[in-house]
């Protein structure tokens, strides 16, 4: 149904293109017409201003040579007299007559101006809609018989929100649980310390209250070293005050140490470099996802992040020796690789996955500058 609704929308549209079409050519063959016309115009406007300043020239020497006449009446003859009357009026009616074919053809030029350039605006404007037209059809022809992958993708989309909403749900649960198991108890501890450290004093003397005040030292360095921690989780504040590439060198080494053995190497090319804030803190969250999934999805024993500045764009690279996995064949439930190419498609990137069971992965990130 779907299918035949869509052939009957192309067919329409197709003949309106067609129709608009014919509409433009019309159009422009009556243009070329009136543009002939106006030339022939314009040239006897021409013509005609010519003979109206010659009249004009005539008849003034006419009058002057009538009012010559009128004033020394006596001085000539009857039949000149009349020869210089008529002679006057004669080259009045021409003036006056070739002055009316002169405005008639003036006007007559103003109005196929006019006309031509309403003409000339119906002429792009249906250029424009036989484009936008054939772009619809395209549009019809391709995309819209692609709608059952759209309507996979749509719904993906959808679980994958869904997938989100649940992760910010399970990202509040888990930090809660740290700090309530760590820097909260370590602070009930702490105040525990303090009033230990007051009985000490006072049972003991001033040197083991000193002991105890070095114990209560090393617990808030280690409370204080476990509040950063949490907060380099939720967004290293290095990444705003150093930048990309120094924060990256801590987060790797410090992922290091808790990645049971996996060796993380970090390859800098070209100079060091600062993005606009956003530009960071994408970035950064992409190779972090990347290292991740590579460490806990594909059991990888050495991963390597390399990044190259050029002259217009950054170039990214994630590669690992993990056990890989099919790369056209998408995990039902899995939503990590979804994620990153939204934040990708954010940025106007460029992300690339090629990965192969037993083969490892790479991942190539490209972000135009």
């Amino acid at each position: 149904m779907l299918d035949m609704i869509l052939g009957k929308m192309i067919e329409t549209v197709d003949q309106s293109k067609l129709e608009v079409f014919e509409i433009g050519e019309k159009t422009r063959k009556e243009y070329e017409s009136l543009v002939q016309e106006l030339g022939q115009v314009r040239g006897k406007i021409t013509t005609v201003i010519y003979i109206v300043d010659d009249l004009e020239r005539r008849s003034r020497f006419a009058r002057t040579r009538l009012a010559e006449v009128s004033h020394h009446f006596k001085d000539f003859s009857e039949e000149q007299v009349r020869q210089a009357y008529e002679t006057a009026h004669d080259l009045q009616m021409k003036l006056s007559v070739n002055r009316q074919e002169e405005k008639q053809l003036r006007d007559r030029r103003d109005d196929l101006e006019r006309r031509l350039q309403s003409m000339l605006e119906t002429i792009e404007r249906a250029e424009n809609l036989v484009t936008q037209i054939s772009v619809v059809l395209t549009y019809l022809n391709s995309d819209l018989k692609q709608m059952g992958a759209a309507l996979r993708d749509a719904k993906q989309k959808q679980e994958f929100g869904i997938q989100i909403i649940e992760a910010q749900e399970e990202e509040r649960k888990r930090l809660s649980r740290e700090i309530h198991d760590g820097p909260a108890q370590m602070m009930a501890n702490v105040l525990i310390r303090s009033d230990l450290i007051e009985r000490v004093y006072k049972d003991k003397g001033a040197e083991q209250a000193c002991i105890e005040i070095g114990n209560l030292k090393k617990m808030v360095r280690s409370t204080l070293s476990e509040v950063r921690r949490i907060i380099y989780d939720l967004r290293p504040m290095a990444l705003d005050d150093l930048g990309l590439i120094p924060t990256l060198r801590k987060y790797l080494n410090s992922f290091e140490e808790y990645s049971n053995g996996t060796k993380l190497s970090f390859v800098q090319i070209g100079e060091e470099f600062r993005l606009n804030p956003k530009y960071e803190v994408s970035l950064f969250r992409l190779i972090q996802e990347s290292v991740q999934n590579a460490l806990k999805h594909a059991h990888a024993k050495e991963i390597t992040v390399k990044i190259e500045s050029r002259r217009d764009r950054i170039v990214v690279v994630i590669k690992d020796n993990g056990k890989g996995f099919d790369a056209s064949q998408k995990k039902v439930g899995s939503f990590g690789l979804i994620g990153m190419r939204e934040r990708v498609k954010l940025l106007a990137a460029e992300m690339s996955v090629n990965s192969k069971p037993g083969s490892g992965t790479i991942i190539m990130i490209q972000v135009p500058l």
